[in-house]
């Protein structure tokens, strides 16, 4: 290296200024952030029990003293449509984690070890056949309509579309010369899956878990709305749709607010993940 060319630009470094100069991954991130902030601070900025019934102030529209109205039962909509922001960012990430860690491992164990490629890939393609909703729909039917149940449901749904991706990858990377080289000097399987080869496979990991967070909350909400999800009177998105789909003409908010915060959500999480994909993928990567 010459002194004109300086000091080389750690990666993660580049991939930061990268990010912070792409637009809809910034547009993404605010969306995304003011769904998480309502959700944090939950307890403070919508202290009224998203639960209490007041039937007196039913159907009140949108005003000083119920900023999102209230639905059939004189409920506060905006207390029901924060905590429900709560529940669909605690599902959310909870699939998030429970695909990190089994779909990793499933989708590594099939890449690297050959043997084990054939069995466990068939079993990811008979679960990938159905249609995420109906499989999930048919789980908890199995399991019961609770939050807790949505979790493992979706988790199992999403599972293999993650272990696929980090397979892709994973294959791949076993093929490289440094990885050969580790094999060669006697490291154990361990050891290479850990300090050589997931490593280099986070991008795409990192990637689809942005999308799969959009995926968890938009199927938690229309489980909830089919009534397959978290048990009424619970307060999410999908729930206070349903319950205020049959109020559309007289009370059209209702079932609007949770569908705008729903759509906010979404787009700003597959935005995100757009734009961590133009970084990320050295096939899309933004030239700054």
């Amino acid at each position: 290296m010459t002194e004109s060319e300086g000091p080389r630009e750690p990666p993660w470094r580049a991939n930061l200024r990268r990010l912070l100069h792409h637009r809809l991954f910034l547009l993404g991130l605010a969306l995304f952030l003011v769904v998480v902030l309502a959700a944090i601070l939950a307890p403070w900025i919508a202290p009224l029990d998203p639960n209490k019934l007041a039937m007196r102030y039913k159907f009140q529209s949108p005003n000083a003293n119920f900023l999102f109205g209230t639905d059939n039962f004189g409920r506060s909509l905006w207390s029901r449509v924060i905590w429900g922001a709560r529940l669909s960012m605690f599902i959310g990430s909870a699939v998030v984690a429970i695909n990190a860690v089994a779909g990793t491992a499933i989708g590594a164990a099939a890449g690297y070890f050959r043997k084990l490629d054939n069995a466990l890939m068939r079993i990811n393609d008979a679960l990938m056949a159905f249609p995420a909703v109906l499989l999930a729909i048919g789980v908890t039917a199995i399991l019961g309509p609770s939050v807790n149940d949505v979790i493992i449901a979706l988790g199992i749904v999403y599972t293999p579309r993650t272990a696929r991706i980090v397979r892709s990858s994973v294959i791949v990377l076993r093929e490289m010369e440094y990885v050969q080289a580790a094999v060669a000097a006697g490291a154990g399987h361990w050891r290479i899956l850990r300090r050589h080869i997931l490593p280099n496979a986070m991008a795409p990991l990192i990637v689809q878990l942005s999308f799969l967070f959009a995926y968890a909350v938009l199927t938690e909400a229309t489980l909830s709305f089919l009534g397959v999800g978290a048990v009424p009177p619970t307060p999410t998105w999908g729930n206070i749709m349903a319950e205020g789909r049959q109020y559309m003409t007289d009370a059209p908010w209702i079932i609007a607010i949770p569908g705008v915060a729903l759509m906010i959500t979404v787009l700003g999480l597959n935005l995100l993940g757009d734009g961590l994909r133009d970084v990320l993928d050295p096939r899309l990567r933004i030239q700054s």
